[in-house]
């Protein structure tokens, strides 16, 4: 009884000393102070755009869009401010790309009429979206931007679903900084980069990166020179739901997916259909003149995809095979390519792991893009990127849509 009652005695004795302890180490936790703010030495971004003659047009369509104070705020929040890249287009580039816009009728124009352009034609919305695509939201020097292939890409200011049913806080469209063959946005040359402000970076560039608006699919189901490409697509998505991801339209048509299309010309499928078909007929038993008459016939509009007489050999999975042989993972513009082929895989390598996948090659002149090819592993020779990165729908090039980039090419790639 002793033993137990002196155990008691020790057991308080102890508990009482911890408190004691515990109470004094509370009373002596030490204070830490938030580090003190420290004001910037440099003016914030919009002033020094406002500072910068040759950014004086970008400057009016900063300031139509209602963005000056966005870029120009160095209100601290847990003393850091908000930090931003800007991509920032010249005043020549500028004027090329109201030139553009006016289709023609503000060339010869003074500066200060194109400003009144900019305050007029286009409109308050319009001028925030391209200002904010322009706009990363995070302060990055060209030094960080990776040379790797396919394209980095990033998510910029700009939200799509804004003022939509759909609006989703998180939603950004992105661009692609590259720092391989040379410093690039998207595909425009960047001409000076690293220019510090308080609140980011500044890299000017040779023109007007424009925010996309429409899809890969809105293109190709379009194109009157892309008939044969969109009813194979059709012919591949046979008996799959477009409103579904296993969807080939669905995948050209959401946002979310970042694809490269290399689109043949239906001139491209026209000749690649004829050869096929003559061969099957030929190895039918059919007279060669006969086979090749039958087969141009057959191959001289896209329905040869919805013919059921070619069902056998035109089946959906055949011509899925060879649509998504033209498809990469990715978004990738020529100013990317290697400049020695190299071998990168497309969608097809999804159900064939060990599949080569094409070849891509991009010459350079002066630091521009003045050839581009992109290889078929059974093709005899590198189908021809038609060069021409003017938007859509005209350009062939380089077209930038909000789920991908696309390429006019003037041969069918074949994967086998």
């Amino acid at each position: 009884m002793k033993y137990i009652t002196k155990r008691i005695k020790t057991g308080i004795l102890l508990s009482l000393a911890a408190i004691a302890i515990l109470s004094s180490c509370n009373k002596g936790l030490e204070q830490i102070a938030s580090p003190a703010y420290v004001a910037p030495t440099l003016p914030a971004l919009g002033t020094t755009i406002a500072a910068i003659p040759n950014d004086s047009l970008y400057y009016k369509l900063i300031v139509r869009g209602g963005m000056l104070t966005t870029i120009n705020s160095l209100t601290t929040i847990n003393t850091q401010v908000n930090m931003f890249t800007m991509f920032v287009p010249d005043n020549q580039a500028m004027r090329n790309f109201i030139n553009l816009l006016s289709g023609g009728a503000t060339i010869g124009y003074t500066d200060a009429q194109y400003v009144g352009f900019i305050n007029t034609a286009i409109s308050a919305a319009n001028a925030a979206s391209i200002v904010s695509y322009n706009m990363i939201p995070q302060s990055i020097t060209m030094a960080s931007v990776p040379s790797t292939f396919p394209n980095w890409f990033y998510p910029t200011h700009l939200n799509p679903t804004t003022g939509t049913p759909g609006f989703n806080p998180l939603v950004r469209l992105t661009t692609s900084p590259s720092t391989r063959n040379g410093n690039w946005v998207n595909n425009v040359p960047l001409t000076s980069v690293n220019l510090a402000a308080a609140n980011g970076y500044i890299h000017t560039a040779a023109a007007v990166p424009a925010p996309p608006s429409q899809s890969l699919w809105d293109r190709i189901n379009t194109d009157a020179d892309m008939t044969y490409l969109k009813a194979a697509i059709q012919r591949a998505d046979s008996g799959v739901s477009i409103s579904t991801s296993a969807s080939l339209q669905w995948a050209l048509t959401n946002f979310g997916p970042n694809l490269t299309v290399f689109a043949p010309t239906n001139a491209a499928f026209q000749a690649v259909l004829t050869a096929l078909i003559t061969q099957a007929l030929i190895a039918q038993g059919v007279p060669p003149a006969t086979a090749a008459a039958t087969a141009a016939a057959l191959a001289s509009s896209p329905t040869v995809f919805s013919n059921p007489a070619l069902y056998g050999s035109l089946t959906a999975t055949t011509v899925k095979g060879i649509v998504v042989y033209h498809l990469l993972g990715s978004r990738a513009f020529t100013n990317n390519f290697p400049t020695t082929t190299t071998y990168y895989p497309t969608l097809l390598n999804g159900g064939v792991p060990t599949h080569p996948g094409v070849g891509l090659t991009a010459t350079f002149t002066a630091g521009q893009v003045s050839g581009a090819t992109v290889k078929g592993v059974a093709n005899a020779t590198a189908a021809t990127i038609a060069l021409n990165p003017f938007p859509t729908p005209f350009g062939t090039s380089d077209q930038h849509f909000i789920n991908g980039t696309l390429h006019k090419i003037n041969q069918v790639l074949l994967p086998q």
